[in-house]
């Protein structure tokens, strides 16, 4: 018994997207058509890509609030210089706006040691403050409508350009973290920070570099959005800060840090689109759907919670390792 609890919890990610697919293709008609399903994953790129750099805060143990005002703040930007720049060197600006704004989030965070909860609170209201002041809170729009329904096109019957590159981003995202000795240090940091620099690893730096990682990426989806839709908006992203860390813990990281997967993040994006493309063709209201998923998070936090501390109880080996968090590093 305990051995099939053990594996049901190991693969609960694969089991709810499995799940969620197999009821939503019975109950709703059409649901599993490969339109659809292009469809769904298109729309889980915008939050998938925000939701590949948290994974990486997470997991040290941090936390980023504010990707929802960059995804907005890096479309704004990009839709407004292009007709002095062009369409892709303003794009490449809107992505060097989301890695400044999560450099001046992990700057603060390592600098004056903050809570990166609070301090990324504080941000998101001033990048979305900048976002409202520069359009005069009025929606921007490109040059080129037929260069959006090019980026919004779909090739092999499933894949768009942003949801083709939210899957080599999760690909490439998985092989840092497991393979590499500085993915294992971001492991090692969020099982215990203290620990991880007594062992020589530059904790600050790895916090440092995931905020930028994470704004980074951030800023490619506000720049996809925007070049998709053909406009920047200050209220794009409002309401995309509780689907991806949902997205995110759905996938099994933990949110107190030091364990967590890209593939998991990956599972954890799909199942979110999943259940809410299922919500949408039944015309359930936004405001159910946003109920749906704070349930969904609240109730994956108490299992994770349950999980880990029958695990130490029953004298399970913890998941920190502080004799050589370099070498061995956590493993998700």
């Amino acid at each position: 018994m305990r051995q099939t609890i053990a594996i049901v919890l190991q693969y609960r990610v694969a089991i709810i997207l499995a799940l969620t697919l197999t009821v939503s293709g019975l109950i709703v008609p059409g649901y599993l058509s490969e339109t659809t399903l292009s469809l769904g994953l298109d729309r889980a790129a915008a939050i998938g890509l925000i939701a590949t750099g948290l994974t990486v805060l997470l997991i040290a143990g941090q936390i980023d609030l504010s990707g929802g005002a960059i995804f907005a703040l890096a479309g704004i930007v990009s839709t407004i210089l292009q007709p002095s720049l062009g369409i892709l060197p303003a794009a490449l600006v809107g992505v060097f706006v989301g890695g400044l704004c999560g450099a001046i989030n992990g700057g603060l965070v390592v600098g004056l040691k903050v809570n990166s909860l609070v301090l990324t609170l504080a941000t998101m209201l001033i990048f979305r403050a900048v976002a409202h002041w520069i359009t005069n809170s009025q929606p921007v729009t490109g040059t080129d409508i037929m260069f959006s329904l090019t980026m919004a096109q779909i090739y092999l019957d499933i894949f768009s350009i942003r949801s083709a590159l939210f899957i080599v981003c999760i690909i490439l995202l998985h092989l840092w973290l497991t393979r590499t000795i500085a993915g294992r240090n971001v492991f090692a940091v969020g099982s215990n920070a203290t620990a991880a620099e007594e062992s020589g690893v530059a904790a600050g730096r790895v916090v440092f570099f995931g905020f930028i990682f994470a704004g980074s990426l951030a800023g490619v989806a506000g720049v996809l959005q925007s070049l998709v839709t053909n406009t920047g908006s200050p209220v794009f992203g409002s309401e995309l800060t509780v689907a991806v860390i949902a997205a995110v813990v759905v996938g099994g990281t933990r949110l107190e840090g030091g364990r967590g997967s890209a593939l998991g993040t990956l599972g954890g994006v799909l199942t979110m689109a999943a259940l809410t493309m299922a919500m949408e063709f039944q015309s359930v209201p936004a405001y159910l759907q946003q109920v749906v998923s704070g349930l969904i998070l609240i109730l994956l936090v108490v299992l994770d919670r349950t999980v880990h501390t029958r695990g130490r109880a029953a004298g399970a080996i913890p998941l920190l390792v502080t004799q050589n968090p370099i070498t061995t590093g956590g493993k998700p």
